[in-house]
């Protein structure tokens, strides 16, 4: 048997890239900086940052400058909207790439996942990167399990870093302390001491959707008159939307009040925001800054977009004063516009139930026409005129006692006191069972006695919210009447938005005019 002989071959090419060594391949190298805030201070680190990695880059002779790319004021726990990184991995998996040069692991990505899942995309498309806080080579033997470790704590980090804020913001709520999107909020802008300020211009605009949606106009109707008239939207554009006025409508913060915290973040990797239904604690400032709308009247819009509510799709669209104020007698369904003869000579706008021809039975109430509900109008409130001086005597009985709230108040406070107890008990029992202690069945009755408090306190508070508003309607009411002489010859838009609660149509032509004093007035028309 001869000798064994064992012959060395010496490498040829890099594992990795597949260049050969002999050669004079030059690596294409790029930097890639990152910033998490827009502040001056991280703005300078940020420009550092670039010319550092531009510098550090093309002093090396081995490697090749391809360029610097950059993400600034972004938070690194996700890549997901981190364009100059993105763009830079697209390019890397392109071919254009060879080594990625980044100050550190926190600076790359803070997410573990996102972080390995990105390395090893680069790693099979023979990319390396470089970290050179830690200095870390992605393609060394032990790069992998280092970036590991090290993208754990870096994650730990943003965890602690996130929680700290997010304990400063809760802290600021507790305290009464808030700030708004000025940007985006149409009506306000910060004051010198960082609390809201009015703008008066914006501030129209404010006053006028509000205006409009109690005076009957739908959400779609005012969106297209702001369109038309060419005023920009919260956001800047120049077409408005129905939700767009939903929002200012239901914004507490025109009536001069703060709900703080209505939503909050449930993950701090992924930045999730949820609609906050009670998972965290929330907090209500009263009279935190000046209104733009008058409680009341901020009230009142509120129970409009309640009743809209229960009328679904019937309003959409609508731009008149008639929409669902008139109903039918017979099966309760509101009466609808509807135009006649739209293309000839004989065109006329009518009212009739929506349900008139729904259901195995027809209604038998009549069709209106616009002129028709007009003249019966103005003969009704001429009756109630007839003996103004009681009339207004009686609405002012009705307004001081809605506006008498003391028995509500009282129960109120109650059922506060009570939840209060509740709460207490329920954090006691449940400090308990974290100790190891079993739960009881109290606190299982804890638990439905806290939800049926809860109601009890919605309940009044929707009372109170209720009479409030009525309250307001009977005042504007008096308002109006006062004004105006016993027998008004014409119908007045504004009068019938003011004064009418709704009309019943009954049938042989008889229409019941409603009050907001609760008083009808039949009309045969």
């Amino acid at each position: 048997m001869s000798d064994v002989r064992i012959t060395t071959i010496p490498p040829t090419k890099d594992k990795h890239t597949s260049h050969n060594l002999s050669s004079d391949y030059k690596r294409r190298v790029c930097g890639y900086a990152r910033v998490s805030t827009d502040s001056d201070e991280q703005y300078t680190s940020y420009e550092a940052q670039v010319d550092y990695y531009t510098r550090y880059i093309k002093s090396r002779d081995n490697w090749v400058f391809v360029g610097v790319y950059t993400d600034e004021g972004i938070s690194g726990t996700s890549t997901k909207h981190r364009d100059g990184f993105n763009k830079m991995i697209k390019d890397a998996l392109a071919g254009k790439i060879d080594l990625i040069v980044t100050k550190s692991v926190s600076r790359f990505a803070r997410n573990t996942l996102d972080s390995i899942a990105t390395i090893r995309k680069l790693k099979e498309h023979n990319v390396e990167v470089f970290f050179e806080k830690e200095n870390i080579y992605t393609f060394d033997g032990k790069g992998e399990l280092l970036l590991t470790i090290m993208s754990s704590l870096a994650q730990e980090e943003s965890r602690s870093i996130s929680e700290n804020v997010t304990w400063g913001h809760r802290k600021r709520m507790a305290d009464g302390r808030f700030s708004l999107g000025y940007s985006h909020f149409l009506g306000y802008d910060r004051g010198p001491d960082g609390k809201p300020v009015i703008n008066e211009k914006e501030a129209e605009v404010v006053r006028y959707i509000y205006h409009e949606f109690i005076a009957g106009k739908s959400m779609q109707f005012i969106s297209r008159k702001l369109t038309e008239q060419g005023i920009l939207s919260p956001s800047g554009h120049g077409k408005w939307r129905p939700g767009s006025i939903k929002s200012i409508l239901q914004n507490e913060k025109y009536k001069g009040d703060a709900l703080l915290q209505k939503t909050f973040t449930v993950d701090f990797l992924t930045k999730k925001v949820k609609i906050n239904e009670g998972e965290v604690t929330q907090y209500y400032i009263e009279n935190s800054h000046e209104a733009i709308i008058p409680k009341d009247e901020w009230e009142m819009a509120q129970a409009e977009l309640q009743r809209r509510s229960r009328i679904t799709a019937s309003y959409s669209g609508s731009n008149s004063v008639f929409s669902s104020k008139i109903i039918c007698s017979e099966c309760g369904s509101f009466y609808g516009r509807k135009v006649w003869h739209s293309n000839d000579r004989y065109r006329r706008t009518i009212w009739r139930c929506n349900g008139k021809f729904e259901g195995d039975k027809i209604c038998r109430t009549p069709v209106i026409d616009e002129a028709i509900i007009k003249y019966g109008f103005v003969r009704a409130i001429s009756d109630l005129l007839a003996d103004k001086k009681q009339l207004i005597e009686d609405c002012s009985e009705i307004i001081a006692d809605l506006t008498d709230n003391t028995e509500i108040e009282d129960a109120l406070r109650n059922a506060e006191t009570e939840c209060d107890k509740i709460c207490r008990l329920l954090d006691a029992a449940k400090k308990e069972a974290a100790s190891g202690k079993p739960m009881t069945d109290t606190f299982s009755e804890l638990e439905q006695r806290y939800d049926e408090v809860s109601a009890t306190i919605a309940s009044l508070e929707r009372r109170r919210r209720d009479r409030t508003v009525r309250a307001a309607e009977i005042i504007k009411f008096i308002g109006a009447i006062s004004t105006k002489e016993a027998e008004p010859d014409d119908f007045s838009e504004e009068l019938w938005i003011v004064t009418i609660d709704h009309v019943t149509a009954y049938r042989g032509n008889t229409l019941g005019f409603t009050f907001k004093n609760g008083v009808e007035i039949m009309v045969e028309v």
